[in-house]
């Protein structure tokens, strides 16, 4: 092997750098766990404090939570700047540890859709022009089914029912005048429309982020996809959906108003921090003695107390500052003169901040028109981002309201001014707001006008002078993507696109954790079946292959670390599906050196020769493998993308370790004269010296596969499926009972409730079941979930041994029972969902039978291949159909099982490879033999490969289907059986189909 010590280099620095990946994750662990630790012990110090005496029964549980809640952010938030591994702080070691899905660490998911429709009306003024009606409907009918965006839909469908009419006469508007005028052309006013679409999805991206940011989630995951106006936003740990669906949903509110400026001010913050000091002490000396000493004012009452400790005698002093300025321990008072901001806090205390001034005695001290509001982004003071700035408004109204909202701005745009040095923003406004801007601004001459969008001050310029006219220019040192998002945050006003959930799912903590233990269980299981596996069948040269395994998975988990992948439980699966996969490239090697070492070569050269005669199989193999799961990865989404991405990944991993890997090891020995075994005596001949006429039996196995397949047509199109949500749209529920139920008890009582349109099936345990409704399938607003849950809850409380609320059945806070995770797919996402299934199996089938076609110089050889596919896949399929409802687990058809069948079509086509690699090598061997006889003796050379490569794939796809837990069964049990019928296919239909026609076609040629 040429270049051994530059290989033993690279994969030995390989296996380290993923290690030191890896070791991110760990210590990030360790951390999470002392917070966690931390948290708890808050939490129990909490139960002996007087104040919990005074929390109502049914709401203890939630108050406990907050507190694990807030002091497990205090901690981690305390040491987030800390540098705790090897010169990196927290913060930086979080970033680089594995990322879990939802499916494993509970959360929500959520997508949600920016209403371009309501956008275009807008932007047309009202508009009721048939034309322009009409040509809405088009591209709102349209877009159910099309992958295009809905202003492409929407000029499509303007050009066929226009009738000629210029476009620029329905968006010709007084507030359009700047952009669109009578000589603008239709495609210039679409460039109009969808830069202001392009500008609306940013803004609501950027309000979603910034409530996100509020709402104090770990690791939150929000991203647009594509041009498409979906905003995809993914919550771990959340456990109070109802609360993220009216944060989301909420209307963006942008307001201007007028402000104090910090010496007007200061004096009354003095004053309530004095008051505060006060009530504070006097509280003391009512809790009971015991209970004083039980719970001191010593330490984690502050961040920036904690900051400041640095040993026990300058703890106590802390303590004592804290309790005589509880106020300015946590608020840092703003010195600056004329000045919006009065003060400046971690914004882990902005909260505290918040109740304070929220407190009667507090309130009264401040003017009536005062209202404190944070900046929405961090002190520019600040490089930790940590410490936001506290602004005081001035509500000059008599009902309290800002006295100019967002309605009034007509644009808002980003330009240079005269310098060209930094950008600005450049906003204008109507008639109505020009003359209320014109006042405000003249009398706030010197002062600062903030700008509040959502409750939060994105800026607060000073005014010069008066502006009169409406049109202003803010500046601010701004950089180009601050100027970009304050000039959307000016224009969300003006433009009404609200953005609905269209998808959800929610997943509580208990069935997260017993997600990840099932997952963890059967990963280890199936890495010791295939350890032994191969240990078993090839002795020593199987050790060699368990040791490039291990190696394996190192460098999977590293490499996954290190692109950022989020491992799901399909990403489970997709690891233990790895696993046998891994391990088929050292069979087809193995089996190849038994056959050199059989025909008399020593053992060097067999291992050379096996080598060099079995890349060919194990990278055609691994290549159409790979093209399945890129085509998944492409046209799959959350947890079906993280089961390709670890697919992908894998295989390459899988093809570096066991070919490179385990030929430095094997050389290494035959230099140093060591022998090495390749199988044992009860393995040595296993389907060796066989003599089968598969060729001569193909009509059987025709006959065998018609049957199979009409029985599988017979059951798709009478019984039909079992879809899933995701499929048919709708909302599905995992509701766990406190005592076994029956899915046809619970199933009728459901019935009642929705007038038939419920299914129930049993979910795992018998005291889990799976209900899934239509009910309001075409209403995704927050009161059709609030009814749905709302006759969910009606219809199955009956069935608890224990009383259960509506909120503990609804919530995931620490409830064991009640529902423990939720989907929700909207009718379009179904629509896009099953399209994009349809096009993945069709281009998958596609891209194999031309990659063969090509490798094999025939397209013969492609048509068998993909023949052998389709037969494998329509198998699996009318099984899910024969079989569902009877089985005791899910057989739906859903995005999972889709991702079954790609990597079926992906993994099937291997044996088929081997085999067809086999018969050409036959055909150059033996030119002038038969072709019948060069396929049936290739079939039954390459018998024992074929029947190796499958086996490890199944024993850790079996350990997959027992111990991976109901969520992923189903795809573990069609995995099975596309393996078994996939390996049947690849010898008595890919192999004969490839041989009937090239027989035909070579006819043919001899004809002519």
């Amino acid at each position: 092997m040429q270049s051994k010590g530059a290989i033993r280099f690279v994969a030995i620095l390989l296996l380290l750098a993923s290690l030191w990946q890896l070791s991110f994750t760990l210590v990030a662990n360790r951390q999470e766990k002392k917070a966690e630790k931390y948290a708890e012990a808050k939490a129990e110090a909490a139960m002996t404090a007087a104040a919990f005496g005074k929390v109502a029964e049914a709401d203890k549980a939630f108050y406990l939570d907050s507190i694990r809640k807030v002091e497990n952010r205090r901690y981690i938030d305390s040491i987030s700047s800390e540098k705790i591994y090897l010169g990196y702080t927290y913060k930086d070691v979080q970033a680089k540890a594995i990322n879990l899905g939802l499916d494993l660490k509970g959360g929500m998911n959520v997508m949600l859709q920016v209403q371009l429709e309501d956008l275009v009306k807008a932007l047309a003024g009202g508009n009721n022009a048939p034309e322009f009606t009409n040509a809405l409907a088009l591209a709102k009918e349209r877009s159910i089914d099309s992958r295009n965006d809905f202003i492409t839909l929407f000029a499509e469908a303007w050009e066929e029912t226009s009738n000629g009419m210029p476009l620029a006469q329905i968006f010709g508007t007084y507030e359009m005048r700047d952009k669109i005028g009578p000589e603008s052309t239709d495609e210039q006013v679409i460039e109009v429309i969808r830069a202001e679409s392009e500008s609306a999805i940013s803004n609501s991206f950027n309000v979603l982020r910034n409530r996100i940011d509020r709402f104090g989630v770990t690791q939150p995951n929000i991203q647009k996809l594509g041009n498409s106006g979906r905003i995809l936003v993914e919550l771990p740990g959340v456990k109070e959906p109802e609360r993220v669906r009216k944060l989301l949903q909420g209307t963006a509110s942008l307001e201007f108003w007028t402000t104090y400026t910090n010496e007007e001010i200061e004096g009354y913050l003095a004053e309530a921090n004095a008051l505060l000091a006060e009530l504070q002490a006097a509280e003391a000396e009512a809790a009971p003695a015991v209970e004083a000493e039980a719970a001191p004012v010593a330490e984690g009452d502050s961040l920036l107390a904690e900051e400041l400790k640095q040993n026990e005698s300058e703890a106590a002093a802390e303590a004592a500052m804290i309790k005589q300025n509880p106020l300015f321990s946590i608020l840092q008072p703003s010195g600056a003169r004329g000045h919006a901001c009065i003060g400046y806090a971690h914004y882990a205390d902005t909260a505290t901040i918040n109740k304070y001034f929220a407190m009667p005695q507090i309130k009264q001290l401040f003017p009536p028109e005062f209202k404190p509001m944070w900046t929405v982004k961090a002190s520019a003071m600040d490089p930790n981002e940590n410490i936001f700035e506290l602004v005081a408004i001035k509500a000059t109204s008599r009902d309290g309201k800002a006295p100019l909202d967002g309605g009034a701005v007509t644009d808002a745009r980003v330009q240079y001014g005269n310098t060209g040095a930094s950008p600005e923003v450049s906003m204008t406004m109507n008639a109505e707001g020009a003359n209320v801007w014109a006042r405000m601004t003249k009398d706030n001459i010197g002062r600062q006008i903030a700008i509040v969008l959502d409750g939060m001050v994105y800026s607060y310029p000073n005014v010069q002078s008066e502006i009169a006219g409406g049109s202003s220019q803010i500046t601010g040192n701004f950089t180009l993507e601050e100027a970009e998002d304050l000039a959307n945050v000016l224009k969300s006003g003006k433009l009404p696109a609200p953005a609905t959930i269209i998808q959800e799912q929610v997943v509580g903590p208990s069935l997260g954790a017993e997600s990840i233990n099932a997952g963890l269980i059967s990963f280890v299981i199936a890495f010791l079946l295939v350890l032994l596996y191969m240990l078993f069948f090839y002795r020593g040269a199987g050790l060699v292959a368990d040791i490039a395994l291990l190696c394996n998975v190192v460098l999977l988990f590293g490499t996954l670390v290190s692109f950022g992948a989020v491992l799901t439980l399909p990403g489970i699966a997709g690891l233990v599906l790895t696993l046998g996969m891994a391990v088929d490239a050292n069979v087809i090697i193995y089996e190849r050196v038994k056959e050199e070492l059989r025909a008399g070569k020593g053992l060097s050269k067999a291992i050379a020769d096996g080598y060099s005669n079995a890349y060919s199989a194990i990278i055609d193999g691994q290549i159409t493998t790979l093209l399945t799961g890129i085509v998944l990865f492409i046209f799959g989404s959350g947890p079906v993308q993280g089961f390709a991405t670890t697919l992908i990944i894998g295989i390459i991993t899988s093809v570096l370790t066991s070919i490179f890997i385990t030929r430095i090891i094997f050389d290494d020995r035959v230099s140093k004269g060591k022998s090495i075994a390749f199988d044992s005596k009860l393995t040595r001949n296993f389907l060796q010296n066989t003599h089968v006429d598969f060729i001569g039996k193909k009509k059987i196995a025709y006959i065998v596969s018609g049957a199979l397949i009409l029985i599988s047509l017979v059951s798709i199109f009478t019984k039909g499926f079992t879809y899933g949500v995701d499929f048919t749209g709708g909302r599905t529920y995992v509701v766990r009972f406190d005592q076994p139920v029956t899915a046809e008890d619970v199933r009728a009582a459901a019935l009642a409730e929705f007038d038939g349109a419920v299914e129930v099936k049993q979910f795992g345990g018998d005291s889990q079941m799976k209900i899934t409704t239509q009910y309001l399938v075409e209403n995704e607003s927050t009161e059709a979930d609030n009814e749905v849950e709302n006759k969910l809850y009606n219809s199955l409380k009956g069935f608890f041994a224990a009383d259960l609320t509506f909120e503990e059945f609804t919530s995931t806070l620490d409830n064991p029972n009640g529902i423990i995770s939720s989907d929700k797919v909207g009718p379009t996402i179904a629509n896009d969902i099953t399209r994009d299934a349809i096009i993945a199996v069709i281009i998958a089938l596609f891209v194999i039978f031309a990659y063969i076609a090509v490798r094999f110089r025939g397209w013969t050889w492609g048509l068998g291949g993909v023949t052998g596919l389709a037969h494998t896949a329509l198998i699996v399929i009318g099984f899910f159909s024969l079989f569902s409802g009877i089985l005791p687990f899910s057989l739906d058809i859903d995005q999972t099982f889709i991702a079954a069948i790609l990597t079926i079509i992906g993994y099937a086509i291997n044996d088929t490879v081997v085999i067809f690699d086999r018969i050409r090598e036959y055909k150059e061997l033996h030119p002038k033999a038969d072709f019948r006889q060069n396929v049936n003796e290739a079939l039954n050379s390459t018998l024992s490969r074929t029947m190796n490569t499958s086996l490890t794939t199944l024993v850790t796809m079996l350990a997959i289907a027992i111990f991976g837990g109901e969520v992923i069964r189903g795809l573990a049990v069609a995995l099975i059986l596309g393996i078994v019928i996939g390996t049947y296919a690849s010898i008595f239909i890919a192999t004969p189909i490839m041989y009937d026609v090239t027989k035909k076609a070579d006819a043919k040629k001899g004809n002519k």
